[in-house]
């Protein structure tokens, strides 16, 4: 596993995410684990988007519309 450094973090920073690692019961190196690993398994809108193009392509031409609105209006 590879170590992680951030430099230059302001106090107010620090002191709020200590605070809220408490508030978890955690330390603050497992609860910004826990942040890390949720922001990197949170797929990106472009990633979303690719999936959705994947999934929903569909495949109906203009003509299997305009029978699917013509066996409807012959329902009626």
């Amino acid at each position: 596993m590879t170590a992680l450094t951030i430099r230059d973090v302001p106090d107010d920073q620090i002191q709020t995410l200590k605070v809220r690692a408490a508030q978890a019961g955690k330390s603050l190196q497992a609860f910004m684990q826990d942040l890390i690993a949720r922001e990197a398994s949170r797929p990106t809108m472009a990633e979303m988007m690719a999936r959705l193009d994947r999934e929903t392509t569909a495949r109906v031409s203009a003509a299997d519309v305009v029978a699917a609105i013509d066996e409807g209006r012959a329902g009626r």
